[in-house]
């Protein structure tokens, strides 16, 4: 029978990733890590608080454009609900804004995708060492970067009017009345500089802050 050479205790992960491929690489990867196990992965933001409370992941490494919640939501979820949980951000899109709301949210680390597995199996153990792990093209360019303006329930308003519904299905849905729904379209269309919601949300999204 062949012997298991893990150490006595692993480094826990949960995984959350929307793309089934690259998800499965990646847990494959990882699960190379002599001292490192996979032990949940979810396609969903909505579903990485519920798989931390019953796999009680060391770290959690979090994709950001998750349907369902993003995975910067999910980390403030993580923060409050299983706080002993570090949060390892792994995205494709290095934005400054990002960035700046993983750190606003408890993540300790933030890293773009590209880079070799070996790379982020070391990001995974440093942080749970107590360490922040950025990558340094991304951290550079965030010092640089303006805050974002909108405030969270701005935020909230842009992000429900993504797919052009109306102000009355934006109330219904964050539980609004419409006049507040109009005055926080307003105010993001003029932070944002922009002429229209549609053009505000697209501002919003290159900038990071949605």
């Amino acid at each position: 029978m062949p012997q298991d050479h893990r150490p006595a205790k692993s480094v826990r992960v949960l995984l959350a990733e929307d793309q089934g491929m690259m998800r499965g690489a990646l847990a494959l990867l990882l699960g190379l890590e002599p001292d490192i196990e996979v032990v949940a992965q979810v396609g969903r933001g909505d579903a990485i608080v519920d798989a931390a409370l019953t796999s009680r992941p060391d770290v959690a490494l979090l994709d950001i454009e998750l349907p369902g919640r993003s995975g910067l939501d999910a980390a403030a979820d993580l923060r409050d609900e299983v706080p002993d949980c570090r949060v390892l951000i792994l995205t494709t899109v290095g934005r400054p804004g990002y960035l700046r709301r993983a750190m606003e949210a408890g993540a300790a680390g933030f890293l773009i995708k590209d880079g070799p597995v070996e790379e982020l199996a070391g990001a995974i153990r440093k942080v749970l060492t107590g360490e922040t792990v950025i990558d340094p093209a991304l951290s550079a360019a965030a010092l640089s970067a303006a805050p974002s303006p909108l405030t969270a329930r701005e935020r909230d308003v842009l992000n429900a009017s993504v797919d052009g519904a109306t102000v009355s299905g934006i109330a219904g849905t964050l539980r609004l009345s419409e006049s507040t729904v109009r005055n926080d379209l307003s105010s993001a269309i003029g932070k944002t500089g922009t002429r229209n919601r549609a053009e505000a949300v697209r501002t919003a999204r290159r900038q990071g802050w949605l």
